[in-house]
């Protein structure tokens, strides 16, 4: 297993889907996991530091998983199967691991949540044609932003519709 981090989230317009590069934490490969609407602003959402009102999903569950006495240990993204990739949760109660089965993509807004570590199965890995190209999570514009630190779900979905698909670099789906 080869540790990763959030590289990039962007919009895949062959596809019409959002798309989430990660990035082994030691070296140049990615892997890019096409994700829905929700998951993906939940994402950003948490990278840009956004605080909604309310208690979102995958800030409930952090909170459950929590008050439960448990911590969220680490992430594993582990196969692909037609098409679909596969990964778990990995929670630490005393000293009982739990294995959760859950997408990648609330896997991953879990995670960014609560500090937890992601992992991917070595042969997941892709390597860039262009090894030189920055993968960073693009700022949200501070005139995109309803307050210092909200915005609303359209001015979100906004945000993420401006992406262009050359931020991402050049991926095979």
């Amino acid at each position: 297993m080869i540790e990763m981090r959030v590289a990039r989230l962007g919009v895949d317009s062959t596809a019409n889907t959002y798309v989430l590069v990660l990035r082994e934490l030691h070296g140049p490969r990615v892997l890019p996991i096409w994700i829905g609407q929700p998951e993906a602003e939940s994402i950003v959402m948490e990278l840009q530091s956004v605080v909604r009102e309310r208690p979102m999903t995958h800030d409930l569950v952090k909170q459950i998983v929590l008050g439960l006495g448990a911590t969220v240990r680490r992430v594993v993204i582990s196969r692909i199967e037609r098409g679909t990739y596969f990964a778990e949760l990995q929670l630490q109660r005393d000293d009982a691991l739990i294995s959760v089965d859950a997408r990648p993509s609330d896997s991953i807004a879990i995670a960014l949540r609560t500090g937890a570590a992601i992992f991917a199965a070595d042969d997941l890995l892709v390597t860039l044609e262009d090894e030189d190209q920055p993968l960073v999570p693009p700022p949200i514009p501070d005139g995109d932003r309803s307050t210092g630190t909200d915005m609303s779900p359209d001015e979100l979905k906004a945000y993420l519709q401006r992406l262009r698909p050359e931020d991402l670099g050049k991926f095979m789906p």
